[in-house]
């Protein structure tokens, strides 16, 4: 396993413990591209995320299926819209969604603004409107999308996305 945390810090040690360190990374550093798909293509079978649900449902993850993904979500989100400097809500619990969507927004230069699930309207409508939030990308698993759905008076507020299952009918 590559030690790649090394281009990015200067560490010194005595007697097996960190006693200084000192950051050190380029102007233009993204943590999806220049750490995330480069563990991806470099090492494509390296673990990035053992996921479990609590209903015992689970999954493992490599950094080449997270930069995958977060390649594919990046690309949702561009041809949407979303560009540098956008702000980006995301309300996805639990989800192992949440985590190649927050690399897919860091690839973008989005911010990303993690929010509880427990959301009402009104509560919606205020942090939208407060942070001027262009998307909203929110989990289908309880009541806050209809809280998103019936957000008004939020001019920023383009894009809505739902993350669920796929259901037939």
């Amino acid at each position: 396993m590559r030690n790649i945390n090394l281009r990015y810090v200067d560490e010194k040690y005595e007697d097996g413990l960190l006693t200084e360190y000192r950051l050190k990374y380029p102007e233009n550093f993204n943590f999806g591209y220049d750490i995330v798909d480069d563990i991806g293509i470099n090492d494509p079978g390296r673990k990035a995320l053992i996921w479990e649900s609590a209903d015992g449902g689970s999954r493992t993850f490599t950094f080449r299926e997270i930069m995958i993904l977060s390649n594919k979500t990046a690309n949702c989100l561009s041809s949407l819209g979303i560009t540098k400097g956008d702000v980006v809500m995301v309300i996805l619990k639990q989800k192992f969604q949440f985590w190649y969507t927050m690399v897919a927004l860091h690839k973008l230069g989005a911010i990303a603004v993690p929010a509880t699930h427990m959301l009402t309207k009104h509560d919606m409508e205020y942090r939208v409107r407060s942070a001027s939030v262009k998307a909203v990308i929110c989990t289908d698993q309880s009541n806050v999308s209809r809280s998103v759905e019936e957000s008004e008076d939020v001019p920023s507020l383009k894009i809505r996305l739902l993350s669920g299952e796929k259901r037939e009918g």
